[in-house]
């Protein structure tokens, strides 16, 4: 089965809600969209992520910042690509707002408390998963490929990711398509709300 990578569109949110959710929690109990609604009930994250990629203000959340895998016509696999002087944290809360999340600040900065220095012009990776069964198929590597080739298009010369200290598959994947380490951060209040010591940066150059 060949793999076919697309834009994606606003019909697509409720399959980017559960990548994004599936991201989020990256095998933890609680994930970052637990904490910020409320709940651990998964459909009620769902209606809201979903609503989260189609707000008015273009978070790094919104549809239009993913490509998405298919096989079959079937969705498979996703990947976020944003920049960061674009998708801020002033414009991810104007979108949580719009959702009805409000009074999110001490939230946030379970994460924003552990962030590092970015560079505006870079760009940068988040939410790159696959719907399970379809592991290991080569959906992350096109996902990849593809992102960074439009990234060059775009006049990018450099990308990064963050992702958390101790996942060690994601680390894995990232390094064999040529990302280095730039810098670790551990945080105590991740470390508790987590589980996770912290973030680490990766970055590379093409």
């Amino acid at each position: 089965m060949s793999i076919t990578i697309r834009k994606a569109s606003e019909s697509d949110s409720p399959f980017l809600a559960a990548m994004i959710l599936q991201s989020s929690r990256a095998g933890k109990k609680d994930g970052l969209f637990d904490l910020l609604f409320q709940t651990n009930d998964s459909k009620q994250i769902l209606e809201k992520l979903e609503q989260l990629t189609k707000t008015d203000s273009k978070s790094h959340c919104h549809y239009s910042n993913f490509l998405i895998a298919t096989m079959d016509e079937q969705a498979v696999g996703s990947l976020c690509s944003y920049e960061p002087r674009i998708s801020t944290k002033e414009a991810f809360i104007k979108a949580l707002a719009e959702v009805g999340c409000i009074e999110v600040e001490e939230t946030l900065e379970v994460v924003y408390g552990c962030d590092f220095d970015l560079n505006n012009r870079t760009l940068m990776f988040d939410f790159m998963e696959e719907r399970e069964g379809f592991i290991d198929v080569g959906i992350l590597k096109a996902l990849m490929q593809k992102s960074l080739l439009t990234a060059r298009l775009k006049g990018y010369r450099i990308a990064q990711t963050i992702i958390e200290i101790g996942s060690l598959e994601s680390k894995l994947f990232y390094k064999k398509m040529g990302f280095q380490e730039v810098q670790e951060k551990e945080c105590a209040l991740y470390k508790e709300k987590f589980g996770r010591l912290g973030l680490l940066l990766l970055a590379i150059e093409f």
